[in-house]
């Protein structure tokens, strides 16, 4: 049986987005909610701190996360006394430096369709006798499914494609930390390039065909 080039990579790269934008939804939800709702001073400073990664470079971001999550860091150093095992040059320690990096790209979307919706629904929501938490789950959420659908899109490809805070993070570990865009480079480097383009071809497929299939859905979803 003919093996797929790159299928490992790809296969550990699907594996890392996946478990990304779980723990970024799960994370960003109620602070993209608390952003398009507060007014509160601390709003645009942190509001610049989600927005960090898309201005700093990447290695950038990496250096410093290689320094918190080492056995030395004030991360790295409780995680290595309760497991016994460091959290750098893991894909746990991946997972952690990917939902960092591509913050902005979950929270950005998903504050941006909360406020869109306005007080009139909610405030409707609760005059019926709906409490805030059901109110948020049975209107704000279902509103703002674009944003969602969009936040996990966005948070996703931009896994996909990460390099320099991976190479920092993880390193190059067969099985473990070496997903594609690293395997992409390492056989650029040594000038196998027609692995580096079937690696390259899988990859630039399958974002085309979800990028479609969200903007598929994002239309069949607007307004009349």
């Amino acid at each position: 049986m003919m093996e797929i080039p790159g299928l490992g990579p790809f296969l550990l790269t699907l594996k890392l987005a996946g478990v990304t934008i779980m723990v970024l939804l799960i994370l960003g939800t109620p602070l993209a909610w608390w952003l398009a709702r507060t007014r509160s001073r601390l709003k645009m400073p942190m509001e610049a701190i989600v927005a960090l990664p898309l201005v700093l470079p990447p290695t950038v971001i990496g250096f410093y996360l290689l320094i918190v999550l080492g056995p030395q860091g004030f991360i790295g150093g409780p995680w290595m006394s309760l497991t016994g095992s460091a959290l750098t040059f893991t894909f746990t320690g991946l997972v952690v430096a990917s939902v960092l990096y591509s913050l902005p790209f979950v929270v950005q979307p998903l504050q941006n369709a909360f406020e869109s919706i306005g007080d009139a629904p909610l405030e409707a929501a609760w005059v019926s006798g709906a409490r805030p938490l059901d109110a948020f789950f049975t209107v704000a959420v279902p509103l703002a499914r674009r944003g969602y659908i969009t936040a996990a899109v966005l948070g996703f490809a931009h896994t996909l494609g990460e390099f320099g805070v991976i190479l920092m993070v993880g390193g190059n570990i067969p099985g473990e930390t070496r997903v594609i865009s690293i395997a992409i480079y390492d056989h650029v480097e040594t000038m196998a390039y027609s692995e580096a383009h079937a690696m390259s071809a899988i990859l630039l497929v399958f974002s085309f065909i979800v990028l479609l299939g969200v903007y598929t859905t994002n239309r069949r979803w607007r307004p009349l």
